[in-house]
């Protein structure tokens, strides 16, 4: 049988943006993958996996630096005409009513306003929004206007509906409800798209709506994986196969690619392994549920009790294993001697450990307690490390960096950071610390 007719392939495409010293910041790396009639493809990353500028590069709103992006074998020059898309933001003009909301796209195509007026009514009807057609923004629910926003792509029948985190915005009753009905539309015979294409950190969402995963790694943005998702619609999500799935991608997620060479925390610069976003507070609890489920815990099992998504376990996740509090071995959470001890003891002796394994094994504290040593006077403006971070981060991205590690060297009594002056120090208690560790 011939495989079903490509709409969008992209070719090792590459988008970079200048930094704030002039310097490439690279967000996709040859990127190449095609969009088929009849499917569903969900875009699956972590942050910094460029998931949300690889959609609009399809799109056309933002061309790439290398390579190409074609819509039925043409290469796009600026917005693709066969691409329609919903944004997570809903992005409503509040001034108009639902009606003129949808009718918007055709406007600007020159439709005829008769004309506009038909085919709008028709998507309000099809997306469950009849008897609304007068209403403002402002008169509805979240769940209400991302109907509008579904309604705006579907009213020019694209043949690639295109939605970044389209459900994020909303609670999890209105999201799991319009998800529903959006791939019961899909199954029917009314559907006016032939391919979608959704970016998701939502690993359940994407089993639950894919027919294919293309899993992004991250900094540059990559093509990691592509999983096939070969399981009867509606989707039984507490079903064995459904289970594997969620497991096999938290896997790839948290996992190392094969044949990377990740440098241990012991060993690398700052650039190497840059901080996870999570707080001493957020990554002792994750450590703290993790032994109170016996040192072992499944890790879908424990981001759905905790009612998270992906983006804001993982970096929970790779922090509490980077201090080596957790490991992860397939999808499960295991405590190593150091958590149990770490979560176990008292408050001053877990703020020890804690310092113990800061101060050697996260790269940027270590460089800051090795540069705060070497200074005369032992404190250095937090500018000096800003000024090293953004050689190979973003300002925005060497900022966070420098703030987790403040958070973190603060807790374990390290250093210390004075807001006024913008002053880093190095608290007398390091050197406490240090001795102890070196015994």
């Amino acid at each position: 049988m011939s495989r079903p007719e490509v709409l969008v392939s992209v070719e090792d495409v590459s988008k970079s943006f200048p930094g704030s010293t002039g310097e490439e910041l690279r967000v996709l790396d040859e990127i190449t993958l095609d969009l088929r009639a009849g499917e569903v493809v969900a875009l699956l990353g972590r942050s910094g996996s460029g998931k949300s500028t690889l959609l609009r590069t399809i799109a056309g709103l933002i061309p790439p630096t290398r390579g190409t992006v074609r819509y039925r074998g043409r290469e796009l020059n600026g917005a693709n005409p066969g691409a329609a898309m919903v944004f997570q933001s809903f992005a409503l003009m509040p001034w108009l009513t639902v009606q003129d909301n949808v009718e918007l796209g055709l406007a600007a195509r020159g439709v005829r306003p008769d004309e506009r007026h038909r085919r709008a009514l028709a998507a309000i009807d099809l997306i469950g929004l009849d008897g609304f057609e007068s209403a403002y923004p402002k008169e509805l629910s979240g769940g209400m206007r991302q109907r509008v926003g579904f309604a705006r792509a579907l009213v020019l029948e694209p043949d690639v509906l295109l939605m970044d985190e389209p459900f994020s915005a909303l609670d999890v009753l209105t999201a799991e409800n319009l998800r529903s009905e959006l791939m019961a539309l899909w199954e029917g015979e009314n559907f006016p798209t032939r391919s979608v294409c959704v970016v998701t950190h939502n690993i359940e969402e994407a089993v639950l709506l894919a027919d294919r995963v293309v899993v992004l790694g991250a900094n540059p943005g990559h093509v990691r994986a592509e999983i096939a998702v070969e399981l009867p619609r509606p989707r039984d999500r507490k079903g064995p196969a459904f289970s594997a799935l969620v497991d096999r991608l938290y896997d790839l997620l948290t996992g190392r690619e094969p044949g990377e060479a990740v440098p241990e925390p012991t060993e690398a610069t700052p650039k190497a392994r840059p901080l996870p976003n999570a707080s001493v507070g957020g990554l002792a609890g994750l450590v703290e549920i993790v032994h109170a489920k016996g040192g072992r815990a499944d890790l879908p099992d424990t981001a759905a009790d905790l009612n998270f998504q992906v983006d804001d376990l993982l970096p929970l996740v790779d922090a509490a294993a980077m201090l080596d509090l957790l490991v992860v071995s397939g999808g499960d959470l295991v405590i190593t001697p150091v958590g149990k001890e770490f979560t176990t003891a008292d408050i001053q002796r877990s703020k020890e450990i804690f310092a113990e394994q800061v101060r050697h094994r996260a790269p940027l504290v270590r460089t800051i307690c090795t540069a705060l040593a070497a200074s005369s006077r032992g404190s250095l403006r937090a500018g000096f490390f800003l000024d090293l971070l953004r050689q190979s981060f973003s300002a925005a991205a060497a900022r966070e960096q420098l703030d987790i590690a403040v958070d973190w060297g603060r807790y374990a009594e390290l250093y210390d950071y004075d807001t006024d002056t913008e002053q880093i120090s190095a608290d007398p208690a390091a050197e406490l610390h240090s001795g102890h560790s070196d015994e």
